[in-house]
């Protein structure tokens, strides 16, 4: 019992010399641990562009004339321009990943309004969209 302790201490504060067997043997435990362990247990990406929130996308009016819901999106959520397809492309996107009721469903979005400061500058974009 005395003698398994020893080793367990032993190896727990790294105090076997170099080029002695049980030296070796941990740092061939460490290496297998670092080659053979699974991305998944890792989630170290970085993060591209805003963290997505609800907080970012709210939802404005609920199921209006027609069906329709509007939401209203963060300006700083979309990089492209205005009413281009890449527009609607990543408005379509943001709306997906951040919104869990939309999450499996279908939509199209059908109406973009962009809601401005008194400087001129869009804060927001009111989004009317149609499952």
């Amino acid at each position: 019992m005395r003698t398994a302790w020893r080793v367990l201490m032993r190896t727990v504060f790294w105090s076997y010399e170099r080029g002695t067997w049980p030296y070796d043997v941990a740092v061939v435990g460490i290496v297998l641990f670092v080659l053979l362990t699974p991305k998944s247990w890792f989630n170290d990406q970085p993060r591209v562009g805003p963290p997505p929130s609800t907080a970012e996308v709210q939802l404005l009016r609920g199921v209006a004339a027609g069906g329709a819901e509007i939401f209203r999106v963060d300006a700083r959520l979309i990089a492209s321009p205005p009413r281009t397809p890449q527009f609607d492309r990543e408005a379509h996107d943001i709306l997906r990943k951040n919104v869990s009721e939309l999450k499996g469903r279908s939509f199209q979005i059908q109406q973009v309004d962009a809601v401005r400061r008194e400087d001129g500058t869009i804060i927001y974009y009111d989004v009317t969209i149609k499952p």
